[in-house]
């Protein structure tokens, strides 16, 4: 590939990454992943300590790259992936903070669309669309790998903020009430803008971190504990 390495990714020979990507928000978790699941593991970048690594997981190689927080990082860290290292898939492993009363402390959600107030699709790329879909295919392959490892599921529409702080305390209510969004996060939008623009495939597992009546989990937690959506992740690329 052309253009390599990139501003973000001090990888200089696309065959490092493989097609399919795992990208966690926390470069921490990245590494986890890496440390927990993967063999012969060779770390491809580490700029802005953004970490990103190429293993081995059922003698399938897989790389996983942290995000950052926000669809700004996303989309930079994604659309590079994409355009200049041939990445295919990417599957968004994340937190979110649950709108829907009914989802629990760990429930794993997995995205079948996000809603945003962002311009982020408008002024990249023209798009006037305020909701990004997942890629289908993706989607099937994650909820039968789920089936296989016997971890419980949920398809979820959800709400990708650029705001963390705010003082709107009815927002999350107002938008589970009018638009059907069970979770927040900050990151999908953008990852799916970007699939659906350069042709690639994206998905999104979620692992609720704190819900509607209050309860959180650590970051430490966050860290190391959202393990299901990270082994549904793993058995989808070890497939693809």
């Amino acid at each position: 590939m052309s253009n390599i390495p990139t501003p973000h990714n001090a990888c200089d020979d696309a065959s490092l990454i493989a097609k399919t990507v795992l990208m966690p928000g926390d470069p921490l978790r990245a590494k986890f992943i890496a440390d927990t699941f993967l063999t012969d593991v060779v770390e491809f970048t580490h700029v802005r300590n953004v970490l990103g690594y190429t293993g081995y997981y059922n003698k399938k190689r897989i790389s996983v790259m942290a995000s950052g927080m926000g669809m700004p990082s996303i989309g930079i860290y994604s659309y590079e992936l994409y355009n200049f290292y041939g990445v295919e898939n990417i599957v968004r492993v994340g937190s979110a903070g649950s709108f829907d009363p009914s989802l629990k402390l760990y429930d794993t959600l997995l995205v079948t669309e996000a809603f945003a107030f962002s311009n982020y699709a408008k002024v990249g790329f023209g798009i006037g669309s305020h909701v990004m879909k997942s890629t289908k295919s993706l989607n099937t392959k994650l909820t039968k790998a789920a089936e296989k490892l016997g971890i419980p599921l949920i398809p979820a529409k959800i709400y990708s903020s650029d705001v963390f702080y705010g003082n709107d305390p009815e927002l999350g209510k107002k938008l589970f009430r009018e638009k059907g969004c069970q979770a927040v996060e900050m990151e999908s939008f953008a990852l799916f803008t970007n699939a659906k623009v350069l042709g690639k495939k994206a998905a999104c597992l979620l692992t609720i971190s704190d819900t509607a009546d209050g309860q959180l989990t650590t970051a430490i937690e966050r860290q190391n504990s959202f393990t299901n959506m990270m082994k549904i992740a793993l058995e989808l690329a070890a497939k693809e």
